[in-house]
């Protein structure tokens, strides 16, 4: 069983590069970041390379959180910023070796045209990650933490993905902490659309922190998960109840 760590909110109170040699410390096998753009793409590299780690993915740039912004890629308004900000995280993730981008959908607002536009920009997203060889990842969000936010649905995704006839570019995030407030049942919603998944993620729920607490059977579902097919990583993007290294007992008794 192989997990990476999400330092997007693993070690926060260290510098980026700082965080993917403490995720080697750790005992991880890969990290995985949120927003990394701010970190210079030769040191990130460098440090991937000197600890031998794969950065599994990235997301694109979100708009502007403080204006209460969460993604630009479904709103008709925003199509120039959207594409920007999948340039940007194309370019950087192909530099650092990264596997996926994530494109981020945004918070509806209500318009007609945004499944149209998610559309548009995801096949945008696609042609352009494949000259990069570089997948494309959407991620359905929970409405209680992100209220508004436009993908709010497994089905919704895979049919998004049969939309644009299953382009082997295109998989989902199959978040267990955000899909568990989303209906639960994960592992048979996960076998309905193994086909279309590219990575899967875990925290407990509802507290997002360590995933050995929580209504979440870990113990049960990992080993399941992966009677049922999957082959990745198990991405640890969870907010740390206290020390980060004080709870990091899970990772080897899950491994």
């Amino acid at each position: 069983m192989k997990f990476s760590a999400n330092i997007g909110f693993l070690w926060q109170d260290l510098p980026l590069v700082e965080r993917i040699h403490a995720a080697k410390a750790a005992g991880f096998d890969a990290v995985e970041a949120h927003f990394p753009y701010e970190t210079p793409a030769a040191e990130v590299k460098a440090a991937l390379a000197e600890t031998g780690f794969k950065m599994l993915g990235i997301n694109t740039h979100p708009g502007d959180l403080s204006a209460g912004d969460f993604g630009l890629a479904a709103l008709p308004s925003r199509v120039t910023e959207a594409r920007e900000a999948i340039d940007q995280a194309i370019e950087y993730a192909e530099e650092i070796g990264a596997g996926a981008v994530h494109v981020m959908a945004g918070k509806s607002t209500g318009d007609a045209a945004e499944p149209d536009t998610f559309l548009d920009n995801l096949t945008y997203a696609l042609r352009t990650a494949g000259r990069a060889g570089v997948d494309i990842f959407i991620e359905p969000i929970n409405t209680r933490d992100v209220p508004g936010y436009f993908l709010r649905s497994l089905e919704s995704a895979a049919g998004i993905c049969q939309t644009l006839d299953n382009h082997p570019g295109l998989k989902i995030m199959f978040d267990c902490y955000h899909l568990q407030i989303l209906g639960g049942d994960l592992l048979t919603r996960y076998k309905n659309h193994a086909s279309k998944i590219g990575h899967i993620q875990i925290a407990s729920v509802p507290a997002r922190a360590e995933p050995d607490s929580g209504e979440i059977n870990y113990p049960w579902l990992l080993p399941a998960l992966q009677a049922a097919g999957y082959e990745g990583f198990f991405g640890a993007e969870y907010k740390p109840k206290g020390r980060m290294e004080e709870g990091l007992g899970w990772l080897e008794t899950y491994r």
